[in-house]
Formats: structure tokens, sequence, C-alpha cells
């Protein structure tokens, strides 16, 4: 986790609050502040805009968070309380985890990304009634002095209340059938889901199947499901295994599939399902994605991966993704499938928002130090929060997205925290909005223990993770750590005040890491 010092210098920062007061009228400063407390702004208003030109003030992430404040070191100049990162509803880190696991194996520490498993649970955030977002904001104090747990909490409309309105789909369905991809809970199980998939997509839906393993083919072009269900699933039901994995072929033959078979009006969508472990021509995502730069540029066609099997190449679907405007997901057994592909995979034909940024600015009065949890992939400079020609994250309806900072107050701090601003574009007419939420120090829940269901399953998923990656040296423990063997109890015990099936499977694979060694 990147850490940063809020710096000291309170005449520098006063004068450049001068300087920049202009900027920051109508930020809602004057609000009451509390952590129900939401403002909204179209274009560039309503959010402090800080002169960039003084510096971003990231700071080193090795440095211990015990350790005294070194006045000699270089200080980063103002504004150095930002942080600015691209929205991102991947959970594929957290599903490859709980399958290693299973399997006897603790995961890789360089696999585990926290933002994924955070974000692989439900959360209670308020919804808005139409496109964009709400902002929750709100946190609890760790056991260790002056540390909190901050959540900043973004959600878009239920996807129940799309209903029938929303446009029809072109998807475009990639489907590795190399040789590894025999191996069972693969290829069966993606041909199992999408059978059960093409019986519940509307009639006015299209399918195309792309498959792939030396060579890519187009084995299914872009098809009416009206009056063509059968002659989908007999595709579906003739893939085989066959030789090497050439990914990149096969991603590229989908987009070039997807752009002839483009819909006007629909939301056009390639859908990756692999293993990822591309050992056949082009394995490098970046040529991959710069093949199919025009496709996904010029007519907006995002990429959703869907990594199967016991041996995943993780970092290569992840980097696809990211940056392919999509995001990942992992399946391991037919009901995770199922999931995926019946109910979540609907969520994510339609967009709510796109090019989606957080930006959030901490009080340099009333805090020290904080650290964004996970997000190291989707970073984005601060003065490129406005710039809408930089890429943000494609965000559908019915989902949340929840961003942890551990955060050092100053020693009895009052007041006003911190400011949190999402910014995003309306998917049809690509017109920005943004909508804020603030939080109070007297916000702030006495203990991580004592707030909210939702907010503790956060937090035990974001120690979960930070507990996995021990042993990676680049990261820093969380403040308020606690062993595997707490964190199993706590989500047991969460299970039953939630009734949510996910917390519980939380639980039992914390212990499974348990048993490994703590």
């Amino acid at each position: 986790m990147e850490r940063y010092r809020i710096r000291r210098l309170r005449a520098a920062l006063l004068a450049f609050t001068a300087a920049g007061g202009l900027l920051l009228t109508g930020c809602g400063a004057g609000g009451t502040g509390d952590s129900g407390d939401h403002s909204s702004a179209d274009g560039a208003t309503g959010f402090p805009a800080p002169d960039y030109s003084r510096g971003t003030g990231e700071q080193d992430g090795d440095r211990d968070s015990d350790s005294p404040d070194d006045e000699s070191r270089e200080v980063a100049p103002s504004p150095d309380y930002l942080s600015t990162f691209a929205l991102d509803v991947d959970t594929a880190s957290y599903g490859y985890a709980r399958r290693t696991l299973a399997d006897g194996q603790r995961p890789d520490p360089s696999t585990i990304r926290p933002e994924e498993f955070v974000n692989s649970f439900r959360q209670d955030y308020e919804r808005p009634d139409g496109n964009g977002f709400t902002v929750t904001v709100d946190g609890a104090r760790t056991d260790k002095e002056d540390w909190s747990l901050v959540r900043v909490g973004l959600a878009t409309r239920g996807a129940q209340e799309q209903g029938d309105e929303r446009p029809p789909a072109a998807l475009t369905f990639v489907i590795d059938i190399s040789g590894s991809m025999a191996e069972p809970g693969r290829l069966d199980l993606a041909q199992e889901s999408l059978g059960v998939m093409t019986d519940r997509l509307r009639d006015d839906d299209s399918v195309a199947i792309v498959t792939f393993s030396d060579q890519a083919e187009t084995v299914l072009p872009m098809t009416r499901l009206d009056g063509n269900r059968d002659e989908i699933h007999e595709a579906i039901d003739d893939l085989e295994p066959t030789f090497s994995t050439n990914l990149g072929a096969g991603v590229e033959t989908g987009y070039a599939t997807a752009v002839e078979g483009l819909r006007e009006g629909a939301t056009n969508r390639v859908v990756l399902v692999s293993d990822a472990l591309a050992n056949d021509g082009d394995t490098d995502p970046d040529s991959i994605l710069e093949r199919i730069d025009g496709a996904r540029r010029e007519h907006g066609i995002t990429l959703f991966g869907v990594g199967v099997g016991s041996d995943y190449g993780d970092a290569l679907m992840e980097r696809l993704a990211d940056k392919g405007d999509g995001h990942t997901t992992y399946v391991s057994d037919p009901d995770e499938a199922r999931t995926v592909f019946c109910e979540q995979l609907p969520k994510n034909i339609d967009l709510t928002a796109r090019d989606a940024k957080a930006q959030v600015a901490f009080d340099p009065e009333t805090v020290a130090e904080f650290r964004l949890v996970g997000y190291d992939n989707r970073r984005v400079a601060d003065e490129d929060f406005r710039d809408d020609r930089v890429d943000g994250g494609e965000v559908g309806p019915g989902h949340t997205v929840t961003a942890l900072y551990a955060v050092r107050t100053e020693p009895g701090a009052d007041g006003h925290l911190a400011t949190a601003t999402v910014r995003w574009q309306d998917p049809d007419t690509r017109t920005p909005h943004e909508e804020s939420g603030q939080l109070e120090s007297d916000s702030l829940d006495d203990s991580v223990w004592s707030a909210s269901p939702r907010f503790q399953v956060t937090a035990v998923a974001a120690y979960f993770a930070d507990a996995l990656r021990r042993g990676d040296d680049r990261w820093t423990s969380l403040p308020g750590a606690r062993p595997l063997s707490d964190l199993a109890e706590r989500a047991d015990d969460l299970a039953d005040t939630t009734e949510d099936k996910s917390v519980r499977e939380l639980a039992e694979t914390i212990g499974r890491a348990r048993h490994l060694g703590d």
C-alpha cells in the first residue's frame, strides 16, 4: 500500500488555501459533513481542485507506520492530501485465492489484490434513482492509536431497476479451447453456463462465438437469439479442447467479429473465457490491446474476462481487462459459473457510467497520514481526475465499488476529515458528472468491531487479504491487523448476522488459510 504523509507546513498550507480559495468554493465544505452528506455537480465544479503545478505529494510506501516524522527528509510539496484512482469492480483475485486455498495451497502474494477481496461482498450503500453513483463515506477507529479505517462506498442503481428497459446486447464470446481447458472445471464449466445463459437472454439479444487454441476461428457470427437458440446451443455443445493457447489471436479475432456484428443502439461486449495460460503467438497484453485499440475506442466495445482453472494466468487476464476498459472475475464450480453468466453478466450488459474515477481529499488540518488499500494498478495522477481523455473504469447497474483507507488522524483531531468525489461520463452522451460525500471525525465509530455489519465484513476481507500478502516486502500491514483465527471467528459471527452465504464462505476460506499457517 502506498503511503502518504500530510505536510505539516501550516503557513504553506494556509498560503495554498488562500491562493486556491476560488477553486475551493462550491466544494460542499459548508455542509453538515457527516457520512450522509452528499453533493453533486456537473462538469468541473463541486470539489477542491488543487494547484497541480505544485506536485502530487506521493510518498514511498515502505516506511514504517510507527516511525517518527523525519523533519530533515525531503517533503513533497503541497498538495499532498489527494488520492485518485480509476474505479474497479474486479473480483478475480478473491475467487482465485479461494480456489487455491481449497486445493490446500497458499496463494502467491503477488496475486492478492485487496480491493478485489473487498468488492466481492454485498454492501449496504444507498443507491441512486438513475445513472451515476451515490457516495457514502464512513469509518471506524482501530485499536492502534490514532489510526482508523475509512470506507468510501460508491453505488449504481439496482440491476433489477433496468427491467426490460436495457438496450439489447451484442455479446461476442471468445472461448479458450486449448489443451489446458480439458481439465474438469474449465471448458465443460463454461459450456454448461453458456447454455443456461442462452436460454435466459432476451430474444432481441445477439451472440457470436469465437474459439481459439493455436489459431482463432469464428464458429458463430453475430446471431439473434429469437428463433436461433438451437443453433447457438449446438455451437456451444460442439466445443472441444485442442492444442496450444494463442490468446492474442483469440482476442483479436473476437474484436473483429464484434465489430463485424456491431449493432447500433445495443451494448456491444467481448467476453473472454480462458485460463489465460498463453503459450503461443503474442502473449504481451499491451501488444494484444494495441491491435484491437481502434475497435475498443471507436465503438466502445469493452472486455469482460472470466478466469477458470486451478492454474490460471491471473496477471495477464487482469492486465487485459484493466486496459480493455472492462473487468475480470473467476469461477471454480458450477454455482459460481451460473452466478457469473446468469446474474453478473446481465448486470454488465448495460452501462451506467464510463471512465469513472474517484478522488479523495483528506483534510491536512486533521489527517496526518493515509494509505489506500489496494488499487495498485488503478492509480491515476491527481491532475488527471478531470481530464476526460484519461481512462477510468466502466461500471454497470447493480454494482458497488468500495475503497478502504488506513488513516492516521492528528492527536485530538476534530472536524472535517475527508471529501470523496466520483466523476464519470454519461454512457450515451459522454457528458461528465460528479457526486461527493464527506466525513467528519465525530462520525467515526469507536471501534471497527462495533461498526455496521457490512463495514465489519469489509474490514475482515481487507485484513484477510493483508494477511495473505505477508512476505511481500512492498506492503505494510494494516493498522489493527488480527490473526487469522480471530478473523475466521468474526466472519463466522457476521455470517450469522447478515445471513449471507458469501460471508460464510469467507469464514471457511479464512479457516483454510489458518490451517496452512497463520
